[in-house]
């Protein structure tokens, strides 16, 4: 059995690495390091480690923008799944290079959408989306809750909207909003995903993530703000915070469970392609910026204050959000949350509070 994971030295794409191949698969790698170029951040050492640890893990060195290349790798193995995770996922870059951003999210995932169909159709085709697909939305939530003129309300330490106990689910609008460069090109690629599903009777799905994380994050300024915020806490350096008073809050997945529901959609695609889920750690894996430096400080037994909160927030960035995860739950009732978010924060204070 073989599986295709692009991003294969990312947090998700490490992740299925460990996860498919503990499953019994032989796993190829796509992953040219690009997160060096996107954040100065390289990858390299998570490469290094995979084909240290596994024989069946093969690594390619590829841009996914290059169709011939890729090709290659289609034409010399017969997947029967691919789960696509490579991405330029930073809303800042991609205002910088617009063309580098949509060549990578959107041309990348038409060229593996287009050769999965040619090579291996009866592939299930797994994609990592984002909730970046619904722009400001959320950020209007009138637009979406009907007869409810404030259903944002302000609290202490974070925003809540009572009205929506479950969270947001896929029927939020994508349309009259603005997205970010970022969130159009993943956008253009969630909707492509679906249409190869729903035209070519494919086994495709998009799942739309949001706060996606574990004890291998390389958390960076422009992304991953819940890693790279324990780890400024834990290394006592400076800290931004961009709008909204540090009350934004958000829902946090740990990246073994999200997976985990990649492989229980694998074992079990749904008859009709081109599925959506909206998929996070739900309800009860929220928190705030200013809860996640409060819990931090209280677990390390530390008075780390070096942050600085800034008016102007993020272009496009939400206010709240939170993933109603329903729909996944009621298709595949065996999958759930296991990592509740104490235990994500505790991961990651074990790594950034004992290591450089």
């Amino acid at each position: 059995m073989f599986c295709l994971v692009t991003g294969s030295t990312g947090l998700i794409g490490s992740q299925s690495v460990h996860f498919f191949i503990e499953k019994g698969y032989t796993i190829v790698g796509i992953d040219n390091d690009m997160r060096k170029n996107f954040f100065g951040v390289s990858t390299e050492n998570i490469k290094q480690s995979l084909q240290a640890t596994y024989n069946n893990y093969i690594h390619m060195n590829v841009d996914i923008r290059n169709y011939d290349n890729l090709e290659l790798i289609f034409q010399k193995y017969k997947f029967d799944c691919v789960i696509h995770c490579a991405a330029q996922p930073s809303h800042d870059w991609a205002a910088n290079e617009p063309l580098t951003d949509f060549g990578i999210n959107a041309c990348g995932t038409l060229n593996l959408l287009e050769l999965t169909r040619q090579y291996c159709k009866e592939a299930t085709f797994i994609f990592m989306s984002t909730n970046k697909v619904y722009g400001d939305t959320p950020n209007d939530l009138t637009k979406y809750i009907r007869f409810v003129t404030k259903p944002l309300i302000e609290k202490d330490t974070r925003y809540d909207v009572p009205t929506l106990p479950h969270g947001i689910d896929e029927s939020m609008s994508i349309d009259k909003c603005t997205h970010s460069i970022f969130g159009v090109s993943k956008t253009s690629a969630d909707l492509m995903v679906q249409e190869y599903g729903r035209y070519f009777n494919m086994n495709t799905v998009c799942f739309r993530g949001g706060c996606i994380t574990g004890k291998q994050h390389c958390g960076a300024e422009l992304h991953g703000f819940l890693a790279y915020l324990v780890k400024c806490i834990c290394k006592n350096d400076n800290y931004t915070i961009y709008g909204y008073k540090g009350k934004q809050v958000r829902d946090n997945i740990h990246v073994y469970d999200l997976v985990n529901a990649f492989w229980h959609f694998h074992k079990n695609p749904n008859k009709i392609g081109g599925s959506v889920y909206n998929i996070g750690g739900g309800p009860k894996n929220t928190i705030s910026v200013v809860e996640v430096i409060q819990k931090v400080n209280d677990k390390i037994k530390k008075t780390w204050d070096k942050y600085t909160i800034i008016d102007k927030h993020r272009q496009g960035d939400h206010i709240w959000y939170v993933s109603d995860f329903r729909k996944f739950k009621n298709d595949h009732p065996t999958w759930d949350i296991t990592f509740n978010m104490d235990s994500i924060i505790d991961e990651l204070i074990l790594r950034y509070d004992t290591n450089e």
